[in-house]
């Protein structure tokens, strides 16, 4: 079976590992030729995958397509749906998730939590709802890893909000963020993963480190699950989906964001599951039966981030010592160029409790950095 991957960054180079288990020839389009997934695959091709007429060529070249990106061109994957391709997820869920007005609007018009919102197209219309503050402005395309994410606390704050169509919804007062991964098959069966608690870094708004399982009671575990399954069986196409929910200081549950693939958040799951999020996917592309999503241990992710002050060449200081450590699983994605914030890699820690895992992903935190 000849399947495509639209986008060739680290999901797409961890997707390729996953593949080389099973009979499958993998197709990659992406811009940069020396991107993380271009020597994983069996045929590279570079192009854009916000071109109609590219992606639309390299979908007739293959019998599947999947993505490891949301920004790509849905009028080509509607073509090539019409025309028959097999597309995981549907363009339908893409085109619906990939805008955060129409994610909100879905979640909304399915009664899913979500935090209260209305829609602005330019900073005046945001003056009119200060009723919202403190409020989260999301702009409505374009946004990815923490940019196009905007806190406005007060009136004064305004200007820095977005003059494009965009999302205003009310802070959340958040005790803590978990993500579920979910599997759906073609045949709308379902798998769940353990949640993961995500621990953000506050000046980049980008997840820092997770633990698996997350540590929330067991009726809240049960309400997120219950979410979660909603939010994929409403999509209404086979897939993987990570649901990223704001948990309150009252207990409440809050959808936040949903992504239609393989995401940061699962990760850990390569070697702390049965069954990685990675291998999971192949699994509902190539239609075997959906794999077991249970923990063999729990893990920690620790994310390796370019360091602030450093572009260029990347150095892993502190490598060796990090790999000396025990139950400690390194994976660089040899993106050639890093620079503050960017994402260069992450640590994945087993540990019997809660206590280690915490001690250790510090640990790790301390002992590495990406610089240039």
């Amino acid at each position: 079976m000849k399947v495509g991957i639209l986008g060739g960054g680290q999901l797409g180079r961890m997707l390729l590992q996953a593949a080389a288990n099973y009979t499958v020839e993998t197709y990659v389009l992406e811009n940069d030729k020396n991107c993380p997934s271009a020597h994983l695959c069996h045929h590279f091709v570079q192009g854009s995958i916000t071109d109609y007429e590219t992606v639309y060529r390299f979908g007739k070249m293959v019998d599947a397509l999947t993505i490891e990106i949301e920004a790509v061109n849905i009028a080509a994957l509607e073509q090539l749906e019409a025309e028959g391709l097999a597309i995981y997820p549907s363009p339908s869920a893409i085109k619906t998730i990939k805008n955060k007005i129409h994610q909100k609007q879905f979640y909304h018009e399915h009664q899913i939590p979500t935090a209260p919102f209305v829609i602005t197209e330019t900073l005046n219309e945001v003056m009119q709802h200060t009723h919202l503050f403190p409020a989260v402005h999301k702009i409505g395309e374009g946004g990815y890893d923490g940019r196009g994410v905007q806190i406005i606390k007060n009136k004064e704050e305004v200007a820095l909000g977005f003059e494009h169509p965009s999302v205003l919804e009310k802070m959340i007062n958040i005790h803590k963020e978990i993500a579920i991964i979910v599997a759906r098959n073609k045949k709308g069966e379902t798998a769940i993963y353990p949640p993961a608690e995500m621990v953000f870094d506050p000046v980049l708004n980008i997840l820092e480190y997770q633990i698996a399982p997350a540590r929330i009671s067991r009726e809240l575990l049960w309400k997120a699950e219950a979410i979660a399954i909603k939010v994929v069986q409403k999509l209404n196409t086979a897939g993987l989906f990570a649901i990223e929910f704001l948990i309150d200081k009252d207990q409440e549950i809050w959808v936040n964001e949903t992504a239609p693939r393989v995401h940061n958040s699962g990760h850990h799951t390569i070697e702390a599951s049965y069954c990685s999020q990675y291998d999971m996917l192949w699994r509902i592309i190539l239609g075997y039966p959906l794999g077991n999503t249970k923990l063999i241990n729990p893990s920690a992710m620790i994310n390796l981030l370019g360091e602030p002050g450093y572009t260029g060449a990347p150095i892993y200081e502190g490598l060796n010592d990090v790999l000396k450590v025990e139950q400690a699983f390194v994976h660089l994605y040899g993106k050639q160029t890093t620079k503050p914030g960017r994402k260069m890699g992450h640590v994945t820690l087993i540990a019997k409790d809660d206590g280690e895992l915490i001690y250790q992903a510090h640990k790790i935190k301390q002992l590495i950095k990406v610089i240039a």
